[in-house]
């Protein structure tokens, strides 16, 4: 084979494996595209879209008169597309944009027109498709952003793109806001927005989004894939006057008493239902704000509030009777000297001792009843569930600590007598008051509870009632003793002049007790908790309430430190409450006339005028009313209302007249006080939105 064969032959060789080779390139295509074709594009579909999750707006929390405790208000994160189909051309965009910018300046105020330009200009060269404009920002604001030149063209065409969010807020600031709680990602829940989240947070949607330059996810289509699902709306117990009243009466006297935290509960007898909570601790000098919840979670010895538990085991064993004398002042056990705060009052009765809350003669009374056998007195307790969680609704509830001779810690010369006036023990300020309640509620002892019903969408989905505990904690006798000795507290005993009310019955009892320095114990640092616990009116109870402060600098004694707001608001939730009032005589001696009355709502005047027994004619079909007396009772006249007329606001009271003159668009101006007797605007001239009207009162 000669040379020029050879060159030949390596050259078909190198050509066949050329060939080869493309043969093989084009198979991968082929298999590539055909047997693989499908794997790969949905990989290369999971790299520029993805589904993200869209957030369901969450339910209301209402209070127990429908007031609105937490809600969620739509917020949203505007951005634009540079490239939008109505600017596509640089003619329309840069006719328009300055006009943009200025109009965004003026807006927001944070940059001023020639800045707003050129971020626009700027961003319009690199053709960015979702370019941030704000975020936080309201739909009402949004509704006038989205008329703003360019916007104004519409979402596909101007290229403005609001990005939902939902805003939680508690249009009543601070009231009950730690009973509302709050739900954060991996922190424990509080309050009812955790407790009930399930409900609550309603549930997600799904939306595709498309990865664009710069790694921005932006919405592929305008209307959500898989829609979310809004949350149920939770009705609480809480009544948002008395929270209110709750709330400003524990922080006054925080203040006042320089001391370190405090709590205050509300709860109505019969169902349970709380109405009230508060919880403050200090934060800085005369500051408070709500940061733990003690009234559920702050296990502390109770002192001597709970002398009712002690007094009732031995009423109920019939260890003693409250005509039973009994030595006050001081009580020797080995090891301590037992005191009474305010010295002996000599060899008095059960029912004085616990009035004047004698430490020295209930640890002696107990001690003699139950010192052979100290579990006869501690089964009481445990009967009484004492030493058990309440099961709240809500999250954070501590454990009841109630010692029994089984105790490691059981000292059988010193627990005894300590327990019998509320030490040795670690009971919550709600677990206290539930034990109050159940006295106040015949013996019947239930379950506090915090929300009585779900709804969605106004139907109603699941409803609550209180649990019942015990139906009967003791006998109706040891009932009747009890009841007795915690009305002779505010009548005879350490809450005579400071809880005292002479317009209703209040029965209750006084709690001073010293307590440890976490670690450090008892002597470390004399600390105080102030307490009161008791239930109003006395004779028909509807409301039981307990108020408890702790480390007070002014004083610590629970009558003068926790007194104080607990006569606060008593009073104020007993003037508002005509069911808890003494029927009035239905008779006006010397009067020839009916009392007057001032023109205003129906509803109002017909409830003030059942309560004193007045015949009142109120067949009127209108909501607002003017009153006139005739021999036969009181007659109502009708006032009409026409959307565009003055309307006549002779014979209201201030706060009505203002009301139905502002509502009308006028601006009224005030002269004087009572009732109106004088408008400068004759009623029913033709209405003129935000004219000023002067009304005189006399």
């Amino acid at each position: 084979m000669n040379i020029r064969t050879d060159i030949l032959l390596r050259v078909y060789i190198a050509f066949g494996l050329i060939v080869l080779f493309a043969f093989a390139v084009l198979f991968k295509l082929f298999h590539l595209q055909v047997s693989e074709g499908k794997q790969w594009e949905a990989m290369a579909d999971s790299l520029s879209t993805r589904y993200v999750h869209v957030e369901a707006v969450r339910g209301n929390i209402y209070s127990s008169d429908g007031s609105l405790l937490a809600t969620s208000v739509p917020e949203y994160e505007l951005r634009m597309d540079m490239m939008a189909g109505g600017i596509e051309k640089d003619a329309v965009f840069y006719e328009k944009v300055d006009s943009l910018a200025g109009k965004m300046s003026r807006f927001f105020g944070d940059k001023t027109e020639r800045e707003y330009a050129s971020i626009l200009r700027g961003a319009r060269k690199e053709k960015s498709r979702y370019l941030l404009i704000k975020r936080r920002v309201t739909h009402q604001e949004l509704n006038v952003i989205k008329k703003f030149p360019i916007f104004n063209m519409g979402r596909y065409q101007g290229g403005l793109i609001a990005v939902q969010q939902n805003k939680r807020i508690l249009p009543f600031k601070t009231l009950a806001a730690r009973t509302i709680g709050y739900r954060n990602e991996h922190v424990q829940p509080v309050g009812l927005e955790g407790a009930y989240g399930d409900y609550i947070n309603g549930e997600s949607g799904r939306r595709l989004v498309q990865r664009i330059a710069g790694g921005i996810w932006i919405p592929v289509n305008k209307d959500i894939e898989i829609a979310p699902k809004d949350g149920a709306d939770i009705i609480s117990t809480i009544d948002i006057n008395m929270q209110d009243v709750a709330q400003n009466a524990l922080k006054k006297q925080l203040i006042k008493s320089d001391a370190d935290h405090g709590c205050v509960l509300l709860m109505e007898v019969a169902t349970g239902e709380i109405k009230a909570i508060a919880n403050y601790t200090r934060t800085a000098e005369g500051e408070y704000k709500e940061k733990f919840n003690y009234a559920i979670a702050g296990n502390q010895d109770p002192g001597s509030t709970f002398k009712v538990a002690s007094y009732m085991a031995l009423l109920e064993d019939k260890k003693v009777d409250t005509n039973t004398l009994i030595e006050t002042g001081t009580y020797k056990i080995p090891g301590h000297l037992i005191k009474d705060s305010h010295g002996s009052i000599g060899i008095v009765t059960v029912k004085k001792a616990f009035e004047e809350s004698s430490n020295a003669a209930v640890a002696k009374l107990v001690n003699t009843a139950y010192k052979e056998e100290p579990s006869k007195f501690t089964d009481h307790l445990y009967e009484w569930h004492l030493n058990e969680k309440l099961g709240l609704q809500i999250p954070g509830e501590a454990t009841p600590v109630i010692k029994n001779p089984k105790f490691r810690s059981w000292n059988k010369n010193m627990t005894l007598p300590q327990m019998a006036y509320g030490y040795e023990m670690q009971l919550t300020p709600l677990k206290m008051l539930s034990f109050y309640n159940a006295i106040a509620n015949n013996g019947r002892y239930i379950s506090p509870i915090f929300v009585k019903e779900i709804r969605r969408l106004g139907t109603s989905v699941e409803l609550f009632r209180a649990r019942v505990i015990n139906d009967k904690i003791c006998s109706d006798v040891t009932l009747s003793k009890m009841h007795e000795m915690l009305e002779g507290v505010i009548t005879e005993g350490t809450g005579k002049g400071i809880i005292y009310n002479p317009l209703y019955k209040v029965a209750g009892k006084t709690g001073t007790a010293q307590v440890a320095d976490g670690n450090k114990g008892y002597r470390a640092k004399r600390q105080y908790q102030a307490s009161f616990c008791g239930y109003f009116p006395a004779d028909n109870p509807k409301y039981s309430l307990i108020v408890v402060i702790n480390d007070p600098k002014n004083g610590y004694y629970g009558a003068l430190v926790a007194g104080p707001p607990f006569r606060e608001i008593a009073d104020k939730i007993y003037a508002n409450d005509i069911e808890m009032y003494t029927p009035i005589q239905k008779r006006f001696v010397g009067n020839t006339r009916m009392p007057p009355s001032k023109a205003g709502y129906k509803q109002a005047t017909q409830q003030v005028y059942k309560a004193l027994g007045i015949k009142a004619f109120l067949a009127s079909n209108s909501e607002l009313i003017n009153t006139v007396d005739t021999n036969n009772g009181i007659a109502v006249k009708e006032v009409k209302l026409d959307p565009e007329s003055v309307p006549d606001v002779s014979g209201m009271g201030l706060k009505d007249a203002v009301y139905l003159l502002g509502s009308a668009g006028l601006r009224p101006l005030v002269k004087g006080s009572g009732k109106v007797i004088k408008q400068s605007v004759e009623p029913g001239s033709k209405l003129i939105k935000g004219y000023p009207i002067t009304i005189e009162l006399k």
